[in-house]
């Protein structure tokens, strides 16, 4: 009976790691911060993500919000799309807004569990995008399942609710990185003290 009851701890314990690296499938050793633990620009940065996940993929799993964070960050890292998180989830132009909640008026309860949830994806993708596997596979776009906007484009994947996409021509993961722009996103890590068809708008804040 003993043995058995072994052989049951052993295989939980192998289901709950592997559940982990699913979640958060990793190359190297990954950071665990606090909100407190930023600096101000960080935070602002990490806000703009979480809402952007709170909006897009707020009731999806941990991966659909994870996959919605990283096509986020993506888009800091190629030059046709503004360098920060902000500037990126409030890209607009005259008549569409990138994302569409962004174009609507939609309420934002960050005293709820779905924003608590979000914010956790946030913080965690913000510290951790140069060292996680893109479970997007590079991609830059992405859709509702219960829609068809017949892109000319590469899907990569289905997480959740969403389809995922790239360009077909781009032969690199969508972690376009660099050094420059690398070196702005990594300087706001830790504080020392503690519907249409896709397109490219005018890059700024």
């Amino acid at each position: 009976m003993r043995v058995y009851i072994h052989i049951l701890l052993l295989i939980s314990t192998m289901v709950a790691i592997t559940f982990i690296a699913t979640a958060y499938p990793q190359n190297f050793k990954l950071f665990d911060i606090r909100y407190n633990e930023l600096t101000k620009d960080a935070r602002q940065q990490v806000d703009c993500l979480a809402e952007n996940i709170y909006h897009e993929a707020g009731h999806e799993p941990k991966d659909g919000k994870l996959a919605v964070a990283l096509v986020t960050l993506n888009r800091t890292q190629d030059p046709r799309y503004p360098d920060t998180i902000c500037s990126v989830v409030k890209q607009r132009n005259k008549y569409t807004c990138q994302f569409s909640w962004f174009c609507e008026p939609v309420k934002l309860n960050k005293n709820s569990i779905v924003y608590e949830k979000a914010m956790d994806v946030a913080l965690f993708a913000y510290a951790n995008y140069e060292n996680i596997d893109d479970i997007t596979k590079g991609a830059l776009f992405y859709h509702a399942d219960y829609v068809n906007p017949r892109w000319k484009l590469e899907r990569t994947t289905v997480i959740g609710r969403h389809i995922f996409y790239k360009e077909s021509d781009k032969q690199n993961d969508g972690k376009i990185k660099p050094v420059t722009k690398r070196g702005q996103f990594e300087a706001l890590f830790l504080s020392t003290d503690g519907g249409s068809d896709p397109q490219y708008l005018q890059t700024g804040s």
